[in-house]
């Protein structure tokens, strides 16, 4: 059995509504029930009294009304705050589900119904407290039957809250599966249909919705079980409030009796909602607690810190890795290890190792994505754990594997900030070979991209990254294996495009196909997260090691490698 929903669940949420709100709600609903009882027990005075009831009910409406909005912006505004601030580590373990829930459901809860919920409890806590004062001033025998009859409220209470919060937590949790498992088969839709597996996914939808059901099915169960014995012990009441006037006999005035004998009937009604209100509370929290969860998890460093780079950093663009490690969670081992190697100014290097051997993880670590465990990065001359994230990765230019490209037009995906003019854009266009395809489009810039780019082809989504880059034009460029899954046409392409407009800037090229590296400066091998070999292709195929047995594993020879280098130079230079 889970922990109760602490109370520091519930102040978060005052606080977030503001401590000058709350009391005003307190304040306009305690006068609302004192004029309530005060109507009711000098009737003559209705009339004018009900001009204050209006008054406190419409006052309290807009207290309320205004904390709540409150509460919810801020509330929200710290969720995608502390989601922006988590590492990207954790968006690789957890479900995207997982993540939609909180700013979904959960957002819903604290928008529409804890604050109802926290409005009802409070004018039931008041009513219900000013119908027992009510009846125990007639009848102070009444007391007697009220303790009891309390105590069993709470006992009930206590255990229905119990299983009421488990429930809610699982059915939030057996929620998350249902986004997930719908998110990621639409991202899947068209190899789902060519494989013929529909059925098969309509199936675990199913299976994964009626889990859900069961929650909601065992939610709606509780809240009859409680139903029937609040009505019993509320019934009682009554029975005693009644028993109690009838035995007093002519002792006490018939208007009194009267008027206890109706707050007692309404009190049924008002002591199911208090019970039900206060487990309402209790269980909607847990969507303040899995909203505020993210604020204790590891953040990233400081977008921004005290100590700026120059504005023109990095202007020579000179990497050097000294003694740097990294692993990628506590327990795990090195994912690198003693990595010690400097590049030159402009110069272009290419990184190869067999799979798992590192080569991604060093891009990771030049954009401080993994955080170093021992060791340092400079970058002309600054240390990068020394600067923010912004400035870091501000100047700095990747071309990822997996070209990424999000739903809006295509002068959108190129120039997300708008810095750029449409000339611009053109003439990036026609460096990365697009400039035919988008003119044949009907609204060309204004080209309209689906979900993921998927209304473009592969090598086009690579193109259209490749001119971000190019509008970008930083001093150093990082190639993470940009070419794998593209064919080579579009390769050639996008390694022209590269060798000619980057010539004065430094480039780290991450690939598995050697032909697009082996023009390089340099050749970085890794092995096992360790450097192996660091030298010019020709003197490392001469050397017979590693990357000796990859070329020769790829089918390239010696001689047909020097041809490579030389066509390659050849067509560089006439360009």
């Amino acid at each position: 059995m889970k922990r109760q929903v602490k109370f520091s669940i519930l102040r978060k949420y005052l606080e977030a509504f503001g401590w000058l709100w709350v009391w005003l709600v307190v304040a306009t609903y305690v006068g609302q029930n004192l004029v309530s009882i005060g109507q009711n027990l000098w009737l003559s005075a209705w009339a004018k009294e009900a001009k204050h009831t209006s008054l406190f009910v419409c006052s309290g409406v807009y207290v309320l009304t205004r904390g709540s909005l409150a509460a919810s912006r801020t509330l929200y505004v710290q969720l995608l705050n502390n989601v922006l601030h988590l590492p990207l580590q954790f968006f690789e373990t957890s479900p995207i589900g997982q993540i939609i829930n909180r700013f979904t459901k959960d957002m819903f809860i604290i928008d529409t119904r804890f604050h109802y919920y926290l409005r009802t409890w409070v004018n039931c806590t008041l009513d219900v407290i000013g119908t027992i004062l009510v009846i125990v001033g007639a009848l102070p025998l009444f007391i007697l039957g009220v303790i009891p009859l309390v105590f069993f409220y709470f006992n009930i209470q206590r255990y229905y809250m119990a299983s009421s919060r488990q429930i809610r937590r699982l059915a939030g949790a057996s929620r998350s599966p249902v986004i997930s498992h719908f998110s990621e088969t639409l991202s899947g839709v068209s190899t789902i249909r060519a494989f013929g597996h529909e059925q098969r996914f309509i199936r675990q939808s199913k299976d994964l919705v009626n889990e859900n059901l069961v929650c909601f099915y065992n939610n709606v169960i509780s809240n009859r079980w409680l139903s029937v014995r609040l009505e019993f012990l509320g019934n009682l009441m009554v029975f005693f409030a009644a028993l109690l006037a009838v035995l007093a006999g002519d002792s006490i005035d018939s208007a009194i009796v009267g008027l206890s004998i109706s707050y007692a009937l309404n009190i049924t009604q008002s002591l199911n909602f208090w019970v039900r209100k206060a487990c309402e509370i209790e269980t909607n929290a847990v969507s303040i607690e899995r909203v505020c969860e993210y604020e204790n998890m590891d953040k990233e460093a400081p977008w921004i810190m005290s100590t700026r780079p120059p504005s023109q950093w990095p202007n020579k663009g000179i990497v050097e890795f000294i003694n740097y490690q990294v692993r990628y969670r506590d327990n795990l081992d090195l994912a690198l290890q003693d990595i010690t190697f400097q590049t030159q100014s402009e110069e272009k290097i290419g990184i190869v190792g067999r799979t798992g051997a590192g080569k991604s993880t060093l891009s990771n670590c030049l954009f401080r994505i993994v955080e170093r465990s021992g060791g340092k990065i400079i970058i002309d001359g600054i240390d990068i754990a020394t600067i923010g994230l912004h400035d870091l990765r501000g100047k700095l230019n990747i071309i990822p594997q997996d070209p990424v490209l999000f739903s809006g037009t295509l002068k959108t995906n190129l120039d997300p900030l708008d810095q750029y003019s449409d000339s611009e854009l053109w003439e990036v266009l026609e460096l990365c070979h697009l400039k035919e395809f988008v003119q044949s489009l009907p609204k060309r810039l204004l080209h309209e991209i689906s979900e993921g780019g998927e209304n473009l082809s592969v090598g086009q989504r690579q193109l259209v990254c490749l001119g971000r880059a190019l509008l970008r034009k930083t001093k150093i460029l990082i190639l993470d294996e940009a070419t794998a899954s593209i064919d080579f046409e579009t390769d050639n392409l996008v390694q022209t495009t590269i060798r000619k407009e980057f010539s004065d800037c430094t480039i780290l090229t991450i690939a598995h196909r050697l032909h697009s590296i082996i023009d390089s400066d340099r050749v970085l091998v890794l092995d096992s997260g360790r450097i192996v070999e660091f030298e010019t292709p020709q003197m490392l195929i001469h050397r017979k090691g590693l990357f000796f047995e990859m070329a020769t594993e790829a089918g390239i020879t010696q001689d047909s490698r020097e041809e490579q280098i030389n066509d390659l130079s050849c067509t560089y230079y006439t360009e």
